[in-house]
This record gives structure tokens, C-alpha cells and sequence, in this order.
């Protein structure tokens, strides 16, 4: 049965940096949880923009759920694609595969009981606000077409709230805690350290001969 690794943390806290850094270690296949947005492409452009995407209600909460059900018991899932630039659905889909581990990443990674109670190892990644507000205006300048008055904006009226009501809370839950602004083979490191100690073990790879031990 494969192994379910989830990893929640605030909007660019540094949770997919991990989860990609993981993936090409233990060859998980990476379903990202974001993707799930509820399509807003019936409403106009300006609308979608105002939406408040950081309250767990604003995903569609029954996909993730009967997704993460079949990933656990071995079955592919057709998991949707989102255009962030324009708040929709892109067209087309991508299938995960499970394998050994599969690794959940997203906001809401933790934050529902029915979720976690399928999670193997739970992951939560914490950056200070100031370093999520300066990645997040570099990524959505750059890759989602916005203002940076609009990314301000929105971080200080959804974003900053929503990861202080929903998402801080979820450390709790978490198996590890990490910070975001630590070296990344330090966090990774860690990690699989824990993996290393499941039961069955997983076998982690030598530095020194490329072997599995």
C-alpha cells in the first residue's frame, strides 16, 4: 500500500521546494493539493481576483478527499490543473501513479481529519511572514501576471488572516516541523531520516556508492 506524505505551511513558505526536492529522491510522484481551486470561470476576471482563496472552502474539498482515498489504496487519480493567472480550471488533466510514497503538497495539506487520518508522515513548512510576502511578490509578478500593489494587497486582506485562522494551526498535527529558510538539503535530510525509521524501512540511497542500503 503506498505511503502518503503530506506537507502543508503557508503560501510560499517553501512546501513545494520540498516536496519537488523529496519527489526526486524517492521518486514520489507529487499531487498537488492548490490545483484543486474551484473553478471561477464563469465569473468575470475582477470578481475572481477578489475571491478569498485561503479559506479551505474555496477548494473542492470531496475531490481531494476521494483522491487521497484512492492514492491510498494503490488506484491512479486524474487530478485537475489550474491556471492561478486567470482563477480556472486549465483544460487537461494529470494522472498520479502511486508508488511506495505519494506526496500531497498544499495549504490545506493538514487540515482536515479525514485527510490526515491517511497520511503516513505530516509535514508543515513555517517562514516568517516577511520572507512569504517577498517570495510571493517575486513568484506572482513573474508568473501570474500580477501587480505588485495586488499581491500586497491580497496577502495582508486573505492571505496573512487565512494562514493565522486555517493553516498556522495546523503544526500541530504535524510529525515535523521545518523551517522554509533553512538549507534545503538540511530540511530534506530530515525527512528522510523519518522515512528511513517507517516501518517497513525505507531504503534510503548511499552518497558514497549510489546504492541502496
Amino acid at each position: 500500500m503506498p505511503r502518503l506524505i503530506g506537507i502543508a505551511g503557508p503560501s510560499c513558505s517553501g512546501k513545494t521546494e520540498l516536496a519537488r526536492w523529496l519527489s526526486l529522491r524517492t521518486g514520489a510522484p507529487v499531487l498537488n493539493l492548490d490545483h484543486y481551486y474551484i473553478d471561477l470561470s464563469h465569473l468575470p476576471l475582477e470578481v475572481r481576483a477578489k475571491t478569498n482563496f485561503d479559506e479551505p472552502h474555496s477548494v473542492d474539498h470531496d475531490a481531494i478527499l476521494q483522491h487521497t482515498r484512492d492514492l491510498h489504496a494503490g488506484v491512479a487519480v486524474h487530478a485537475p490543473q489550474y491556471d492561478f493567472a486567470t482563477h480556472s480550471r486549465a483544460p487537461g488533466d494529470e494522472i498520479i501513479e502511486p508508488r511506495e510514497f505519494v506526496i500531497l503538497e498544499g495549504l490545506f495539506a493538514l487540515y482536515w481529519p479525514e485527510l490526515r487520518e491517511h497520511l503516513a508522515l505530516k509535514l508543515f513548512v513555517g517562514a516568517p511572514d516577511e520572507v512569504c510576502l517577498a517570495r510571493r511578490l517575486e513568484r506572482d509578478v513573474r508568473e501570474r501576471g500580477r501587480t505588485p500593489e495586488s499581491v500586497r494587497w491580497q496577502f495582508e486582506s486573505t492571505v496573512l488572516p487565512g494562514a493565522r485562522q486555517f493553516i498556522h494551526p495546523c503544526s500541530g498535527y504535524a510529525d515535523l516541523v521545518l523551517s522554509g529558510t533553512d538549507p534545503i538539503e538540511l530540511s530534506g535530510g530530515q525527512v528522510l531520516d523519518l522515512l528511513a525509521g517507517l516501518n517497513p524501512p525505507w531504503p534510503r540511497k548511499s552518497k558514497q556508492t549510489g546504492t541502496f542500503m
